[in-house]
């Protein structure tokens, strides 16, 4: 039934390697899941061979012993303006090209056979070659999501640039964005913050005038201090927009996304204290002020997401600050959560 990781799913069916497996392995990048799609093929050939469907509507289905997706081959149209109003046609008789022309990049509209040829009828290697984010047709325009995930791509391949057309369509969507779920937009967010240049993800929101999720979020300086810090991972870096954003900005755009608690909190926290803490010269009311305003005494895990973005985004040790709560906690000070503690 398979051949290292290929699976034959028997009855004249065809399986391929599919996009972002195929455009890691032009870069020489080791692919961090792999995805299938099979051509010629059915759902009850599919659950025949003992693989289970990922939706009762959807064509994907989930290999049981790798957990790779496999996907019949499809065509997909849209028919309202919500993110999930599609029509998706999955048929034996679907080729492989239509379902590459469905697909956003020309860099993930590519598929190699079992014999490891090539399939690339949208030149996404020669656009790999160039550094190039292009899509593959006006269809890309269906999908709002694809704006966000254009910028996520930018921040995980930093030495892509947005093709002009491709960012001038981008531009034109800009009005379907609000019907997308904050959710999702967090998805591509997260993942963009997981990428070698977080600050990309930012700088092209700002280039194609993005009115919606992040407004009232400087989109420049935090490309900026993103781009020229390195945060501990995505929740540390995600938390460290409130070091260049006010607390309205940053509550809101948290909120908005239905972010981690954790998240959502800690970038309030760095806006509304994070210069405090900063600062060398600050007065030990001030300072005990901050401590007891987040709960310094009590929840240790944001506090020390808090203490770590501040000594990342001003370069100031923040090991005076940790003693001073270590001793104060060793002296069991009753230090009550502030005010404008926990708003989020």
């Amino acid at each position: 039934m398979t051949t290292g990781s290929w699976v034959n799913v028997g009855g004249g069916a065809t399986t391929y390697l599919v996009g972002g497996a195929v455009r890691d392995g032009l870069l020489g990048t080791e692919p961090i899941e792999r995805d299938w799609v099979v051509v010629g093929a059915t759902r009850e050939r599919m659950l025949a061979r003992g693989f289970s469907q990922v939706g009762r509507d959807f064509p994907v289905f989930i290999e049981p012993r790798s957990g790779d997706q496999y996907a019949l081959a499809r065509t997909e149209r849209r028919t309202g303006p919500r993110h999930a109003d599609f029509v998706c046609h999955a048929d034996p008789d679907v080729t492989l090209e239509e379902d590459l022309a469905r697909r956003d990049l020309t860099n993930n509209a590519m598929a190699r056979d079992e014999a490891g040829h090539l399939i690339d009828p949208w030149n996404g290697q020669a656009d790999i070659v160039a550094r190039i984010l292009r899509h593959v047709s006006p269809a890309f325009a269906e999908d709002p999501l694809r704006v966000f995930r254009v910028a996520r791509f930018t921040a995980q391949l930093p030495d892509f640039t947005v093709a002009d057309e491709t960012l001038l369509l981008m531009r034109s969507m800009v009005e379907q964005l609000p019907a997308l779920s904050g959710e999702r937009v967090y998805a591509e967010l997260q993942k963009a913050a997981c990428s070698p240049r977080p600050g990309r993800f930012f700088e092209t929101v700002a280039h194609i005038g993005e009115p919606y999720w992040f407004r009232g979020i400087d989109l420049p300086a935090t490309a900026r201090l993103l781009d020229e810090r390195s945060f501990s991972g995505p929740s540390a870096t995600l938390v460290a927009l409130g070091w260049v954003n006010d607390d309205t900005a940053v509550e809101r755009l948290y909120r908005d996304l239905r972010a981690p608690r954790q998240v959502h909190r800690g970038a309030i926290a760095l806006a509304r204290f994070g210069t405090t803490l900063a600062r060398r010269d600050v007065d030990a009311e001030s300072l005990l002020d901050a401590l007891t305003a987040i709960d310094a005494f009590r929840q240790n895990d944001l506090t020390g997401m808090v203490l770590d973005a501040v000594e990342t985004c001003s370069g100031q040790s923040m090991a005076s600050k940790r003693r001073l709560i270590d001793d104060l906690g060793i002296l069991r000070v009753d230090a009550k959560p502030g005010p404008d503690y926990g708003v989020a």
